[in-house]
């Protein structure tokens, strides 16, 4: 009788968790979706990059996009909010929790119009979160209207053609003082896989832009987010890599310029220039090229800009190490006679 051959080993990440760990429920959104390649993104650069999924904390709004974090990391903790507020909730846990890793998926309705307030405070205030933007320029769940990320003179299936400019997020994140900034396309698998493990490794807010294509109302001809309108129309900055502060960071490089940034937790992007030479330390530049390409009628994906020296909120508020969710009331919250001081100061 022959042995049984002993079944392969499990295929695991530096924490021992096989990548089923990292995946959620089954997907409800439309076949072929951008959002679900998002999804797919994520789970695969959280369990490559071995970050421990109970230790990070999912937020979201209203939207197809806010219904992508059950499809991700379902041993995560979850807050699903209301229409554009999730900044306001992922403030307050992460402040609750600094040991939180706080991941925000939204989207171009929730960010860009009834979130726009929140959005700006929280890039202001440079949260140390992941803010991803599923960017498809129309409201999906309420059948197809132009969002406010809308192309000026792009056209819904009914032929309305849209006579309002945009709001460019990445623009805006730049102005308001984002320390990580980038667009994506939810079709282009390496560059999105590099940019999302740079936001994982990057303390201060990373806000991520992703052309993320609606199959049923924003797909057609006429529209400057579907699929064949960004593969033609994509101006890749350069070519991303990114290297984990756990490998090895000598790489064969191919000849040509390459940049290497070095991020908080002694990580790397590594940035190999294509024709033309881009910082993407230089806020200014960056604003400039995102307006040469909206006047060109481009998509600019790549790593738009990284500050890697700026205090985040948590910083500014000079708060404990240890998380205030854990401290006795005995050190949150003021004794009698603290009050009757200041009560006094006020009279």
């Amino acid at each position: 009788m022959s042995a049984i051959a002993a079944p392969p080993p499990k295929k695991v990440n530096r924490l021992g968790l096989e990548v089923v760990n990292y995946k959620g429920a089954k997907s409800t959104l439309c076949a072929g979706c951008g959002h679900n390649s998002i999804s797919e993104r994520i789970v695969e650069c959280f369990y490559e990059m071995g970050v421990d999924p109970m230790n990070v904390a999912k937020f979201s709004g209203i939207g197809c996009s806010s219904k992508s974090p059950a499809y991700f990391l379902g041993l995560s903790h979850g807050f699903n909010g209301v229409h554009g507020r999730m900044p306001a909730l992922a403030t307050g846990a992460i402040l609750a929790n600094r040991n939180l890793m706080g991941l925000g998926v939204t989207g171009d309705g929730d960010t860009a119009s009834i979130g726009i307030g929140q959005f700006m405070h929280l890039v202001r205030r440079n949260m140390p979160m992941i803010y991803i933007i599923e960017d498809n320029g129309v409201y999906g769940l309420t059948k197809g209207q132009f969002s406010a990320t809308a192309d000026l003179g792009s056209k819904l299936k009914t032929g309305v053609s849209n006579d309002l400019p945009p709001f460019d997020c990445c623009a805006l994140a730049l102005q308001w003082g984002a320390t990580f900034v980038a667009r994506s396309f939810s079709g282009d698998k390496k560059q999105l896989q590099a940019i999302i493990k740079t936001a994982i490794a990057h303390r201060g807010l990373a806000v991520v832009d992703v052309i993320s294509p609606c199959v049923t109302f924003n797909d057609h001809d006429g529209s400057t987010k579907s699929y064949s309108y960004v593969k033609d129309h994509d101006e890749i900055l350069h070519e991303l890599d990114f290297v984990p502060f756990f490998q090895d960071i000598s790489l064969d490089i191919p000849e040509g310029e390459v940049r290497d940034v070095e991020m908080h937790d002694g990580s790397h992007l590594r940035i190999r220039k294509l024709e033309r030479d881009y910082d993407p330390t230089d806020r200014l530049a960056a604003l400039a090229r995102l307006e040469e390409a909206a006047a060109q009628g481009e998509v600019l994906t790549g790593a738009l800009y990284l500050d890697t020296n700026k205090p985040t909120f948590i910083d500014l508020l000079n708060m404990t190490d240890e998380p205030l969710a854990t401290l006795p009331q005995s050190k949150t919250r003021p004794p009698k006679a603290v009050l009757d001081e200041v009560m006094e100061e006020l009279r």
